[in-house]
């Protein structure tokens, strides 16, 4: 589904985030990125979805080249993809619904499938009695699991998440990962990085370990 072939990235000034990384994720995997801060791995998973592009090589989606991707084809690229990045990003004078009803009217859905999927995927993360807050009113890890609704509301393919459970509390961090575990579980292809790939000891998936920007060690478990 998803290929690295010789993947480096070089931001102005330098710095090399990635360099030469290569792998491939298939339909349906739950793959795991560690790594120390600055390894590399949302630099990794921004490249996926076209928020950054190569230096040299190809990640490839479905045979299609992401990193060539003309600038109005990539948010056709990005309905295949829930995003859950480390700054949520949540619009604090909306509703916990109307956050995730929006960006489905924007693509178009009718009023009346956008509350409904909104509905079910408030549920599908414990939220459904707190659509109607405000999101600045609820904890750190509530917020989560609202982004978490937001990335699911248009029914991904791929689900990617960038540090999900960093700066929550463990029992938290714990739900959140049992969270991805079940959306996988169902059938979605789900990339997470994590600083403790621990939370995720119980599932069946392969963690790929960066180490100032090379891939050092892969294992599946």
């Amino acid at each position: 589904m998803i290929e690295f072939q010789e993947v480096s990235k070089r931001y102005p000034g330098g710095h090399l985030a990635l360099a030469g990384v290569s792998f491939t994720i298939r339909h349906g995997e739950l793959l795991l990125l560690s790594g120390h801060s600055g390894a590399g791995k949302s630099t990794l998973l921004k490249l996926i979805a076209a928020i950054e592009r190569p230096t040299e090589g190809r990640v490839m989606m479905n045979g299609q080249d992401v990193g060539k991707l003309r600038a109005d084809a990539i948010p056709y690229l990005r309905r295949k993809l829930g995003l859950i990045l480390q700054d949520h990003r949540l619009l604090m004078d909306r509703s916990v619904f109307e956050n995730l009803v929006l960006p489905l009217e924007i693509a178009g859905q009718s009023a009346r499938e956008a509350r409904k999927r909104a509905q079910a995927a408030l549920e599908r993360v414990g939220l459904k009695d707190r659509g109607g807050e405000l999101p600045i009113t609820l904890s750190g890890g509530e917020q989560q699991r609202v982004a978490i609704a937001r990335a699911i509301v248009n029914r991904p393919a791929v689900l990617i998440a960038d540090e999900p459970t960093a700066h929550l509390d463990p029992d938290y961090a714990r739900d959140i990962a049992h969270l991805f575990q079940s959306f996988n579980d169902a059938g979605v292809t789900v990339i997470v990085s994590t600083h403790d790939p621990s939370l995720f000891c119980n599932a069946r998936g392969r963690t790929l370990r960066l180490a100032q920007g090379v891939l050092t060690d892969e294992e599946t478990s």
